[in-house]
């Protein structure tokens, strides 16, 4: 655009850009200019301060920016975001949950770069669903990064909690609500340290299950900042192993990346019993928010009918969550947020709805 703007006007363009996060917006730096041909022929760093000196009349051309790798953008995003965010709130140290999985490992490691390690706190909060394996994992993350963790069994809670709802839940059988229950357990601790230690909770939940409600309010989506909220599940993965390739070793354990993910809230359990496999869901999702695709135009793409009306359902249904989701950083073209305006009592047809206008 600035290049192409040069060449129009047959002058030389200067463009300087702030860097730093404001809230969900994380702006990238890279300050540039351009001769009056549209040539680049100056550039400031990426994500961090800069001083560029350009004579804009004798200037060579320089070439094109060598660290644009998305795994690379989204992760200084993600650091700069968080520690911006911190730091302007006040804070000086941040808690978050660590479950074992890539989630909370990579929002883990996003914090300590951020922060710095020593401010950062891991809290364990195993229940009878919990395998061995996740407890080991995230302790073996903490090694890794440096950080102090905690650890909280919430089983003597969950038996509170039954004795408590034991007459007004007789008659009913265990479903989703005392699953639901074990999340709020574990939202509920985190507040109390956060108080405690007026450090700010960052939630962990990814963009994938942001969008389609897999989050329980009050519960996993308590704390201050969402840290991955607007990074699809793929992604994750992508900025995880780009992590560890680029810090020549496994910051993130290799177990917490090849495992199925799980809420683990019941034996046995993975996301994808209640999920599209999250490959699939996060093209879906992609076509629908950010390239605004309605059902048909998405089932013609060459998806199945049924999972891609399911996968709108739930978008639409998660609205009231999202609604009370804390603030994100946006590394997408559209994010949850400033960015996505939709009502939650609404029932528009999934056929129609291209979720192009805002209301």
């Amino acid at each position: 655009m600035l290049s192409s703007m040069a060449r129009k006007h047959r002058v030389p363009v200067v463009y300087v850009n702030q860097f730093g996060g404001n809230d969900d917006l994380v702006f990238d730096g890279r300050s540039c200019a351009f001769d009056a041909e549209g040539a680049a022929t100056a550039r400031g760093r990426s994500f961090e301060s800069d001083v560029v000196i350009c004579d804009i009349d004798r200037a060579s051309p320089i070439a094109p920016p060598s660290d644009v790798v998305a795994e690379s953008e989204v992760w200084r995003a993600l650091v700069l975001g968080t520690r911006d965010y911190v730091r302007k709130c006040g804070f000086t140290s941040a808690v978050l949950g660590l479950s074992g999985g890539v989630d909370s490992a990579l929002t883990a490691a996003v914090a300590a770069d951020a922060i710095g390690p020593a401010r950062v706190l891991g809290v364990l909060m195993p229940s009878p669903y919990s395998s061995c394996g996740s407890i080991d994992d995230s302790l073996a993350l903490a090694r890794n990064l440096g950080i102090e963790t905690l650890t909280l069994p919430i089983e003597p809670a969950m038996r509170a909690m039954d004795d408590t709802l034991h007459e007004a839940f007789a008659g009913t059988v265990r479903d989703v609500t005392e699953e639901n229950i074990q999340a709020r357990i574990r939202g509920n601790l985190l507040m109390a340290l956060s108080n405690k230690r007026g450090a700010l909770l960052l939630t962990t939940g990814n963009k994938s299950k942001l969008s389609v409600g897999y989050c329980t309010l009050y519960g996993d989506m308590s704390g201050g900042l969402a840290v991955i909220a607007d990074v699809p599940k793929t992604m994750v993965y992508r900025v995880s192993r780009w992590l560890n390739g680029t810090n020549r070793r496994a910051i993130i354990p290799e177990p917490i990346l090849t495992k199925a993910p799980s809420a683990e809230l019941r034996p046995n359990q993975t996301d994808q019993d209640s999920l599209p496999p999250y490959d699939v869901l996060d093209d879906i999702l992609h076509r629908h928010i950010e390239q605004h695709q309605p059902a048909g135009e998405i089932v013609a793409a060459g998806f199945d009918p049924a999972t891609v009306r399911q996968v709108l359902r739930l978008v639409r249904l998660a609205e009231f969550k999202r609604k009370q989701a804390a603030p994100g950083l946006k590394v997408t073209d559209r994010a949850f947020g400033t960015g996505w305006r939709m009502p939650i009592a609404a029932r528009p047809d999934l056929e129609d709805v291209s979720l192009k206008k805002t209301v």
